[in-house]
């Protein structure tokens, strides 16, 4: 289980941090959207978002070391800033990208 964020929302949590600072203070937050979604679920956000099978070729327990669930708290942010994420939809974020991608297939470099 793992916490996707939106690119959209990080940068937006991060200038809402910069805004609130004041200097040589340090502030510490978990960004994320609150929600740990499987492997399995982002696979299928993932072909709901690009309207393609993807095929999975095999299916494996975790790795040795790794957690079980990875996602964050994000209630000081939102308490303390009043931040919170606009894209908790893993397909609606997913379908961003997609979006882009398909704009953009070589990236920034259109050469």
């Amino acid at each position: 289980m793992r916490d996707y964020i939106h690119v959209v929302d990080l940068v937006d949590a991060h200038v809402s941090v910069l805004e609130y600072l004041t200097p040589s203070e340090v502030l510490l937050y978990n960004v994320g959207v609150g929600q740990g979604y499987s492997v399995r679920q982002f696979v299928e956000a993932c072909r709901a978002a690009t309207g393609r099978d993807i095929p999975v070729l095999e299916i494996t327990e975790g790795r040795p070391g790794d957690y079980a669930e990875v996602y964050s708290d994000p209630s000081k942010i939102k308490r303390e800033l009043g931040w919170s994420p606009r894209y908790t939809s893993l397909k609606e974020s997913l379908g961003h990208a997609w979006s882009w991608q398909e704009k953009h297939p070589r990236g920034y470099d259109q050469a």
